[in-house]
């Protein structure tokens, strides 16, 4: 389960599926399981779409939504947080560090 969890788009919940469905036990290392084991784990990796695929797919998401200019787009175009979060103080990870105010 551990190693499945750092390919990008597979978390524990997601890996432990992936285990059950290849019938191979999620508690073992991958060291210890044979090569018909990983076949069947790579078949059920391959039924997701993980890795670039996914972050292509994201980021074409974001595209759209920018190309649209509905509200979303705009805040992602402006580097604000989306979902109704205060801006007037915190929202710091989203907009980045501070600029100073120049008098």
């Amino acid at each position: 389960v551990i190693a499945l969890t750092s390919i990008y788009g597979i978390g524990r919940t997601r890996a432990q599926e992936i285990c059950d469905a290849a019938q191979v036990a999620p508690d073992r290392k991958i060291m210890q399981l044979t090569e018909e084991e990983v076949e069947k784990l790579r078949a059920e990796v391959a039924k997701f779409s993980v890795e670039g695929d996914l972050r292509r797919e994201v980021s074409m998401n974001i595209k759209r939504l920018m190309d649209l200019g509905c509200n979303r787009g705009i805040r992602h175009r402006r580097g604000l947080p989306l979902r109704g979060q205060r801006t007037r103080t915190n929202a710091r990870t989203r907009k980045g560090p501070r600029k100073p105010i120049k008098k």
